[in-house]
């Protein structure tokens, strides 16, 4: 095999790459830029629903946009209704006389305090409940003029009279 004569000669060894012209080079320039035109979905893609074949156009394709289909009336119309907002608790409001009586004829009240009168012991649960209920009775008292000390200060009186009936008789 023949060498060639340039390397022979103590060239490079490489010949120069092929230089393009001007016109070469804005012709490859243009088929990119036709080339990049390209890319992307086709215009009206969503309307059209994007990969779906032609065979499957029917009653199966659904809407692809998204938000509220709710058909919004664009004139103006009757006032809209409000609706009447609903009390919180659905027990009628009772005069404080009426929960006072509730509360004095409440039978767990009742059995629960006479379980802790015989010396029971009582789940913090019942406690708790108990001590709600019977504060709420003493407000309701308070509220009503009423009390039971009013009870105990009327016997005290009288055991202080009678003393001073037994001091005054000597």
């Amino acid at each position: 095999m023949k060498q060639q004569a340039s390397t022979a000669r103590g060239g490079k060894g490489r010949a120069k790459p092929y230089r393009k012209t001007r016109e070469e080079l804005n012709q490859e320039g243009r088929e990119r830029k036709r080339q990049k035109k390209h890319r992307g979905n086709t215009a009206g893609s969503r309307a059209q629903g994007g990969s779906q074949g032609a065979g499957n156009k029917g009653a199966s394709q659904q809407d692809p946009r998204i938000g509220s289909k709710k058909p919004i009336a664009l004139g103006i119309t009757d006032a809209p209704v409000k609706p009447q907002h609903k009390p919180k608790s659905e027990k009628p409001m009772l005069t404080p006389q009426a929960e006072l009586e509730l509360l004095e004829n409440d039978e767990r009240l009742d059995a629960l305090l006479e379980r802790m009168e015989e010396g029971e012991t009582l789940s913090k649960e019942d406690r708790d409940w108990v001590d709600q209920k019977l504060d709420r009775i003493d407000a309701l008292m308070q509220q009503l003029g009423l009390s039971y000390d009013d009870d105990d200060d009327q016997e005290e009186e009288e055991a202080q009279e009678d003393m001073m009936r037994l001091l005054k008789g000597r």
